[in-house]
C-alpha cells in the first residue's frame, strides 16, 4: 500500500479480451487474437505466455479444462495490467465474472432468468426474477479470490454487488405476490414487500458472502450500489441494507462503497449514519468535471458534493478519470483534480484514487493509459503536497 496515503485502485471492471470472449462463447479466433495475447503477455511480462498461445492456437472446440485456463490467463493478464499501471490495491477486473449483477444473481437460489434489457449504450445485463426466497449453494466469490491471490503481488480489493443494487434490479414475483391491488394501503404493501425482499438478500446472501471473504483473508472488501439513489425514499432501506451486509465485520476489514452516476444529495445527511462502519465512499466525479488545468473551484466543478464529507471520518473516493471517453486524462489534470479535493479535505491519508467507475467500456490500450497517468498524477500530487 502507499505509504503516502493517496492511495490508488481500479474501482470496478476492465474489458475481457477478444480472445477470452471468444474462447468461452465458441466462436473462432483469428491471427489477430493470437498476436493481441502474445503482445499483452510481453507487454505485462507474463512469464509463461507462449503457454497461452499455444493454448489459443486450437481457435475453436476447447474443452472445458482448456477454458478455465484461458480463464485463468485472462485474470492474471488483467490483474498484472492493473499492477503494471501502478497501483497500489488491484484485483482482476471482473475477469471471471459476466457482470456485476448477472454473475451473483445466477448464484443465488430462488432466481429465474428472462431475456436481456439494456443498460446504457449498447450494453445489457441478463435480469433475473425472484420466485422464491434467495440463499446460495456457496460462496460466490472466494474461488475469485483464490485465483487472484496466487499471482497478485498487491494487496487485493474484492468488489460485490450490494443488497440494494441487487434488489432492485430484480424483478420481485415472489414477495410482491401478496399485495393487493386496489387497496387503500396498496403502496404500503409494495414498500414492505420490498423491504422484505432486501432484509432476505442482505442476510442471507450478502453478509455471509462477505464473511467467507473476510475467512478466506481478503481484507479489502468493497460493494457495488449504482442502484443506491434510484428511488429517493428508500436512502434510509439503502442504509440500513449496508449496516447489516456488513454486520460484525465492520472494524475487521476495509470496506468501501462505491455508487456511481447519481444524484448524491440524496444520501445525505443519511450516508453519515455509516460512519465507522464503511471506512471509504467512493463517488464518480470526473464525468462532471472540466478539462481544464487548475485548482478553483469553476476549473473543478465536478467535485462539488466533497464538501459533504469534510466533517467526517470517511475516507475519500474519488473519481479522476472519465470512464466513457477515450480521453485520456494528463498526469497534470489528475495532479490538479487530486490537489483541489485535497484543499476541502485536507488529509492526504483520507483520499483514494481511482475512475469514475469501472473501465470495462474502454479497450486496454487506453484503459493502461489512463491508469499509468492516474499514479503518475497522483504522484505529482504527493511532490505538491510535500509527500514525495
Amino acid at each position: 500500500m502507499s505509504s503516502i496515503g493517496l492511495v490508488t485502485h481500479e474501482i470496478g471492471s476492465l474489458a475481457k479480451t477478444p480472445w477470452r470472449l471468444k474462447a468461452l462463447s465458441g466462436a473462432v479466433l483469428n491471427a489477430s487474437d493470437l498476436k493481441a495475447a502474445v503482445e499483452w503477455g510481453r507487454c505485462l511480462h507474463i512469464a509463461n505466455v507462449e503457454r497461452l498461445h499455444a493454448l489459443l492456437a486450437k481457435r475453436q472446440g476447447f474443452t472445458l479444462d482448456e477454458r478455465a485456463e484461458i480463464l485463468r490467463f485472462s485474470s492474471l493478464f488483467a490483474t498484472k495490467l492493473l499492477e503494471q499501471a501502478g497501483l497500489d490495491l488491484v484485483w482482476d477486473g471482473e475477469q471471471q465474472r459476466v457482470e456485476m449483477y448477472e454473475y451473483a444473481a445466477r448464484r443465488m437460489t430462488g432466481f429465474t432468468f428472462g431475456g436481456h434489457i439494456r443498460s446504457f449504450d449498447n450494453k445489457y445485463y441478463c435480469k433475473g426474477s425472484c420466485v422464491h426466497r434467495p440463499g446460495f449453494e456457496r460462496p460466490f466469490h472466494v474461488q475469485e479470490y483464490r485465483q487472484i491471490v496466487e499471482f497478485a503481488t498487491k494487496p487485493i480489493k474484492i468488489p460485490l454487488t450490494g443488497a440494494y443494487t441487487m434488489m432492485d434490479w430484480t424483478y420481485d414475483e415472489n414477495y410482491s405476490a401478496a399485495v393487493v391491488p386496489g387497496k387503500v394501503d396498496v403502496r404500503e404493501q409494495q414498500r414492505k414487500a420490498r423491504r422484505e425482499f432486501l432484509e432476505d438478500i442482505t442476510q442471507r446472501v450478502i453478509y455471509p458472502n462477505i464473511k467467507a471473504l473476510y475467512e478466506q483473508g481478503v481484507r479489502y472488501i468493497q460493494l457495488d450500489e449504482p442502484a443506491a439513489t434510484t428511488k429517493r425514499d428508500e436512502v434510509h432501506e439503502f442504509i440500513q441494507a449496508t449496516k447489516k451486509s456488513i454486520g460484525d465485520m465492520a472494524g475487521k476489514a476495509f470496506f468501501s462503497v462505491h455508487i456511481c452516476f447519481s444524484d448524491y444529495r440524496h444520501l445525505f445527511p443519511q450516508l453519515k449514519e455509516l460512519q465507522g462502519i464503511l471506512d471509504e465512499v467512493h463517488f464518480e466525479y470526473a464525468n462532471r468535471d472540466t478539462k481544464e488545468l487548475g485548482i478553483t473551484p469553476t476549473q473543478r466543478v465536478g467535485y462539488e458534493i466533497l464538501h459533504q464529507f469534510k466533517n467526517t471520518s470517511f475516507k475519500v473516493g474519488i473519481g479522476v478519470l472519465d470512464v466513457h471517453t477515450d480521453f485520456i486524462e494528463s498526469p497534470e489534470l489528475v495532479r490538479d483534480r487530486i490537489l483541489y479535493v485535497h484543499k476541502i479535505i485536507n488529509d492526504p491519508t483520507r483520499l483514494y484514487i481511482s475512475p469514475d467507475c469501472g473501465l470495462r467500456t474502454r479497450t486496454w490500450e487506453v484503459s493502461f493509459q489512463k491508469l499509468k497517468n492516474m499514479v503518475e498524477g497522483r504522484n505529482l500530487a504527493a511532490k505538491a503536497l510535500g509527500l514525495l
